[in-house]
């Protein structure tokens, strides 16, 4: 596997992009990266982090839409809040 960090942000799935925010909040906990490194990967972090959010509201959207009927077919759009 290819060192994902290096992958731009923009091409990760969630799950990968899941992966590599859990591994930069484990190291920024460990206290294990220098100063600059530190920020370095905190940024990363919060674009990874934004990614993510992205991706789950184009997921919910998608949910959104679907709604089966009394056929268990997709009939119409309906709210995951229900409203």
């Amino acid at each position: 596997m290819a060192d994902t960090t290096e992958t731009p942000i923009k091409e990760l799935s969630f799950e990968d992009a899941i992966k590599q925010l859990e591994q930069i909040v484990s190291r920024l906990e460990r206290g294990e990266v220098a100063l600059a490194e530190s920020v370095a990967i905190y940024e990363r972090g919060a674009a990874l982090k934004a990614h993510c959010e992205a991706l789950l509201r184009e997921a919910e959207a998608r949910v959104e839409k679907i709604r089966l009927g009394d056929n268990g077919r997709p009939a119409g759009v309906e709210p995951l809040d229900g409203g």
